[in-house]
């Protein structure tokens, strides 16, 4: 028997013991698939072997502006599972990040024009609604990553990555206004560009810092992009230490997985390479480890408008761990760390897919989990929370950040339709 053919079979039977022990008959797997027809419960899992070739269908440029919520239209959940609207009136709610006293902080990322800043979301009332908004940061430029240092249930600080820098503020438990003026941590992070997120997050030792950093543009290496398309680890005082990943196109939400250790990101891969190219992907990222941007994706695979550049890079392109739709536009993950979902839950993947245009039927407009096997995946995901799209194609949410609360529920920001919902399980 040769290597190959051996080798088939290894993954093939690993893959059959993975499917048995969350109950998923391999049959019943998917791959591509329309955001308008999202069942919950759904699995999917896309293998390289399944990517089409380069412009096997046109470039598709499927843009619309969110619809107001249609009349008893709302998320859809499996069996078991509750969605509630927790809170409402919000600007443009996108990364949320809970407070070791259970409050909720929520990056209102604003606009070039118009500064963001960092509300806080309390508890919950009679009715389950949130008790109370507060603002605790203002005057920031388009703030997305939000994080607490250190770790533990006395922080210190508050962290946010505005597109270009990090800045810190005093905080001590509880504080529902930022009780000091802000300290820039990490100064001039290249701002300019298509992608301006910069999500922030600590090793788990707490010694080290990682900020993610998209690209300026699409597939251009030309120039405008030094540090970018990179994951960039730094200390906590804002000392560089180094590229941590790179060749990661657009590398929105970070997390760190609690049960390994390793830094996880949630990337928007490129464009206009057909409606099934490239998957955008879920993945642990290896130190030093190189993605592909902007010469590869997925492995060995050339990107035609790159063809015969750096060869030499072929062979090192690393294969992310799970692969989404291409195009649904992957933002922020969490992994779960509650007591409310079922056991089988536990330690799992949530990721907010926001929902992108370059398709001509939508993907994205949901939240998926990521089963994880000791904190590894197995390249399968499931369709959790869906719903954000009509049948004819009309999106009125869009997922952007993905948080647990202290009751062991999920909570996720919808910047479509400016809320934030609540999902439990049971009574």
């Amino acid at each position: 028997m040769n290597k190959l053919r051996w080798t088939f079979i290894v993954v093939a039977a690993c893959w059959a013991l993975y499917a048995a022990a969350v109950k998923i008959d391999p049959k019943d797997l998917h791959t591509f698939a329309d955001a308008a027809t999202l069942t919950p419960g759904t699995y999917h899992r896309i293998t390289v072997d399944a990517l089409p070739k380069p412009f096997d269908t046109k470039s598709s440029a499927n843009f619309g502006r969110p619809i107001p919520r249609p009349e008893g239209a709302w998320p859809k959940a499996p069996e078991g599972f509750k969605v509630e609207l927790y809170a409402t009136g919000f600007d443009q709610p996108r990364q949320i990040r809970t407070a070791p006293n259970g409050d909720f902080f929520v990056a209102e990322s604003g606009t070039p024009q118009k500064p963001g800043e960092i509300k806080i979301v309390r508890g919950r009332d009679k009715d389950g609604k949130a008790e109370q908004v507060s603002v605790f940061a203002t005057g920031l430029k388009r703030p997305f990553g939000v994080n607490f240092y250190p770790a533990g249930n006395n922080p210190q600080w508050v962290y946010v990555g505005n597109t270009d820098s990090i800045v810190r503020f005093p905080y001590k438990n509880g504080d529902l206004k930022a009780t000091g003026a802000a300290e820039t941590i990490v100064q001039e992070l290249p701002a300019n560009g298509n992608h301006w997120t910069r999500d922030v997050v600590f090793s788990k030792d707490g010694k080290s810092m990682f900020v993610a950093i998209g690209s300026s543009d699409n597939i251009d290496e030309r120039g405008g992009n030094e540090h970018r398309a990179n994951i960039l680890e730094y200390t906590p005082d804002g000392k560089f230490v180094g590229i941590y990943g790179s060749g990661i196109r657009n590398p929105v939400g970070l997390g760190v997985n609690p049960q390994t250790g390793e830094v996880w990101c949630s990337v928007n891969e490129r464009d206009e390479l057909g409606d099934n190219l490239v998957p955008d992907y879920i993945t642990h990222v290896q130190k030093g480890g190189f993605y592909g941007w902007p010469w590869y994706y997925t492995g060995g695979h050339q990107d035609p408008r790159h063809e015969g550049k750096h060869p030499e890079l072929k062979d090192k392109v690393i294969v992310p761990d799970v692969l989404m739709q291409p195009h649904n536009a992957s933002l922020g993950l969490t992994f779960y760390d509650g007591k409310m979902f079922p056991s089988e839950y536990q330690g799992d993947l949530f990721a907010a897919e926001h929902g992108s245009w370059n398709r001509a039927t939508r993907a994205g407009y949901e939240v998926v989990r990521v089963p994880l096997d000791k904190g590894h995946a197995s390249g399968v995901y499931e369709d959790f929370i869906t719903g954000f799209v009509t049948a004819d194609g009309r999106a009125w949410g869009r997922p952007v950040g993905v948080a647990v609360g202290k009751d062991g529920a999920l909570y996720v920001t919808d910047d479509g339709g400016l809320v934030i919902w609540r999902v439990s399980y049971g009574k």
